[in-house]
């Protein structure tokens, strides 16, 4: 019950997210060396605020998904601590969601 997947309109969003979500945690990566060590810290804020954004919609959204596909509280904790680290929302666009 946990290996089917039927693409849908929701699948297809959280997939985006998913790709958004684990751009805006790398650029992260660029804007915190200019914030501490350029003094630079508006594109860290500008960045921070988009990851903030993107990381909760992609949160909400892999509790839809989860929901919507019948998929186990399994899944959803993958998919969580994917958005934690850094190129795992890549892995879970192209393992789950394709």
């Amino acid at each position: 019950m946990d290996t089917t997947f039927t693409p849908t309109k929701n699948t297809k969003r959280f997939g985006q997210l998913a790709l958004l979500e684990g751009i805006s945690f790398l650029a992260l990566f660029i804007t915190m060396p200019l914030k501490y060590f350029m003094e630079m810290p508006m594109p860290n804020k500008i960045v921070g605020t988009a990851h903030g954004f993107l990381f909760i919609a992609y949160v909400l959204f892999a509790f839809i998904v989860v929901r919507e596909q019948k998929w186990s509280i399994k899944r959803f904790v993958i998919f969580f601590v994917a958005s934690l680290i850094p190129f795992a929302t890549f892995y879970i666009e192209k393992k789950y969601l394709k």
